[in-house]
């Protein structure tokens, strides 16, 4: 919880440092020896020692040969050892605090003073530490004597505490630590050439997909105005269409008369005569005059195309004429049109 008076803390990490936490953290991920990414990259050392050579990378027992680097392995008796337990928050400033402290334990001058150290065990809230101190004259006379060495820069220099391998500083370290640097230069700018390579494959695969669009919406708006004439064709037919049904549908309910005229006229005989002809729809009323209007009446109703006749009214003589007078009610069939 973010407190609220001087300290800026936030699960118990100042704030105000999280810069440096951040450094760290990356700085523990490419530089520990417990890094898989040094367990990779970390040149294979050759240690020497008093019970035989073997070979380590990244701080730990390697079967990998050959070696870039060699390291003379420290008896027990040149070294001061202590075992150091801190708090978890100091880990940021490690270096400097391990430094701090060789320098108030070293019981051998400034000049002369050199040592390293190695986390051995982060418990919850407090780290594990071993500081190795040693006398820089002292390592040297028995590197002149044991290896015939004189260069302090021509070999690391180890120490073994408890099986965990410990690096002093300011001996030969540098050139593996310059080679290691190189490596993961390498590797970060490989990485980043891939992580560019893939950003530019998916820019040119998002333009490419840009293009077919433009292509694809181009196409769709010549098509579209290639079909417009025949979308109004279309749209003018269907009109046309509409009108045609509208027509038949009228003369389906209103049939022609003049056709109705000419039918009647074909099927009436010559002795008979229509006086009076009114048509109002499919309906016809017919009155007229013949020698036998019930002939007449059973000629209309076989005819097929209509689909009823009625008499109205009775039929009657017409004085000493010898003609009969009818009135018909005719209804047109459905598939009667003029």
């Amino acid at each position: 919880m973010l407190e609220t008076g001087q300290n800026w803390e936030l699960f118990g990490y100042d704030m105000r440092q999280l810069g440096k936490h951040w450094f760290a953290a990356w700085h523990d991920l490419l530089w520990a020896d417990d890094s898989p990414v040094r367990k990779h990259l970390d040149g294979v050392v050759q240690l020497r020692g008093e019970n035989g050579d073997a070979l380590y990378q990244a701080g730990s027992i390697s079967a990998q040969a050959p070696f870039e680097s060699e390291a003379i392995l420290l008896p027990d008796d040149l070294v001061l050892i202590r075992q150091l337990r801190l708090p978890a928050n100091v880990e940021t400033y490690l270096d400097s605090a391990l430094a701090l402290e060789a320098s108030a334990n070293s019981p051998f001058a400034t000049d002369d003073t050199g040592y390293g150290w190695q986390l051995v065990v982060r418990d919850g809230d407090h780290l594990q530490v071993v500081l190795v101190i040693v006398s820089i004259s002292t390592v040297m006379a028995y590197l002149a004597r044991q290896y015939d060495t004189h260069d302090p820069q021509a070999q690391e220099i180890w120490s073994e505490v408890d099986g965990a391998m410990v690096l002093l500083r300011g001996f030969g370290e540098k050139n593996r630590e310059d080679r290691y640097a190189k490596r993961l230069l390498r590797c970060g700018l490989g990485i980043m050439g891939c992580a560019l390579i893939l950003v530019l494959i998916l820019v040119a695969a998002a333009g490419t997909k840009r293009a077919e669009l433009l292509q694809v919406e181009e196409l769709a708006a010549n098509t579209q105005r290639e079909a417009a004439p025949a979308s109004q064709m279309r749209s003018s037919l269907a009109h046309a269409n509409e009108t045609i049904a509208a027509v038949n549908d009228i003369i389906a309910r209103y049939p022609n008369p003049h056709h109705e005229i000419a039918r009647l006229t074909a099927l009436l005989e010559d002795g008979a005569s229509v006086a009076q002809f009114s048509m109002n729809g499919r309906e016809i009323r017919l009155r007229g005059r013949a020698q036998d209007a019930a002939a007449v009446m059973q000629k209309l109703t076989d005819e097929p195309t209509y689909s009823e006749v009625l008499a109205p009214t009775a039929i009657v003589k017409v004085g000493n004429t010898g003609l009969e007078q009818f009135s018909l009610n005719i209804t047109l069939g459905d598939g009667a049109s003029g």
